[in-house]
């Protein structure tokens, strides 16, 4: 399914626009009347999902979740929003959980070697761009990712060691020099901006690096501009210059409730509700 964030808030405002929200609501509740049942046929009101999701999901999540419990009965333990190799090693350690949702290939494949989730489950669900930012009304300009190397200001960046838009940020840095591994978590800073990266413990603390202030600009997602006030796109960093970032999501090996974690993990791709929400917050569905 390849739906962009575009064509669908393009086209939620296309509708709201012309009167016809109402109609178009009853004719998408009749689509999803059919996902809803195929979904709720074997869940019950008496199940509960846990999901550990990134962070960067913090907000959508909830939302989309809320339109599951409301269609199938099916209720939610507290999600678990944090870094993706934290999450990662939470199940490691025998953290109970039923899905995962990373913002990196490598972190699910971490998950897959580890036997912590079921392979055969796995599916790519959202993709997301890489963004520089810089705090809302700013007189700060990047024309390229090299510009952040003469900026007088700390970098805000997520600890490449857990955090995907750390790895994602360093590639790009390294794509110009700046940083030494192709990777993204196998090199170190050049000297020119080494003592001005400021490590944030995910890319949620990085946004707030930026909005409070204590650093100038900072690596995101573009979805981060949806969820936290205070910050603004700057510049989007090239596809070509970091590895394509892509959100496995998978059962976990542990799940009590197998079938239905797969289930919910099918409706966040196919409810058109659903594909609002993510389109919302500036997530692409994966084609």
């Amino acid at each position: 399914m390849n739906i962009s964030r575009r064509s669908l808030i393009t086209g939620a405002a296309a509708v709201a626009g012309a009167g016809l929200l109402a109609g178009c609501g009853n004719a998408a509740s009749t689509n999803d009347s059919s996902t809803a049942g195929s979904t709720g046929s074997s869940a019950t009101s008496s199940v509960e999902l846990q999901v550990f999701a990134a962070n960067s999901l913090e907000k959508a999540m909830p939302e989309v979740q809320a339109l599951y419990t409301e269609k199938t009965g099916v209720t939610f333990a507290d999600t678990q929003f944090k870094a993706s190799g934290d999450l990662v090693e939470q199940l490691r350690a025998g953290a109970a959980a039923d899905a995962l949702i990373t913002a990196s290939k490598g972190t699910m494949d971490t998950a897959v070697e580890g036997k912590l989730v079921d392979d055969s489950t796995r599916t790519d669900m959202f993709t997301n761009d890489l963004v520089i930012i810089r705090a809302e009304g700013a007189d700060v300009q990047v024309a390229a990712i090299e510009d952040v190397a003469s900026i007088d200001g700390r970098i805000a960046i997520g600890d490449a060691k857990t955090v995907p838009a750390g790895k994602y940020a360093n590639q790009a840095l390294a794509s110009v020099g700046l940083y030494t591994g192709t990777e993204g978590d196998d090199g170190g800073y050049a000297a020119s901006i080494a003592d001005k990266v400021a490590l944030a413990d995910k890319v949620g603390t990085a946004a707030k690096y930026v909005s409070t202030g204590d650093c100038v600009t900072g690596f995101v997602y573009s979805s981060d501009i949806y969820r936290y006030d205070g910050i603004e796109e700057a510049f989007v960093c090239p596809a070509d210059s970091h590895k394509p970032i892509v959100y496995p999501g998978a059962v976990t090996a542990s799940s009590d409730h197998a079938d239905e974690a797969a289930k919910f993990l099918d409706f966040c791709l196919s409810d058109s509700g659903a594909q609002k929400v993510w389109a919302k917050y500036g997530f692409e569905l994966s084609a």
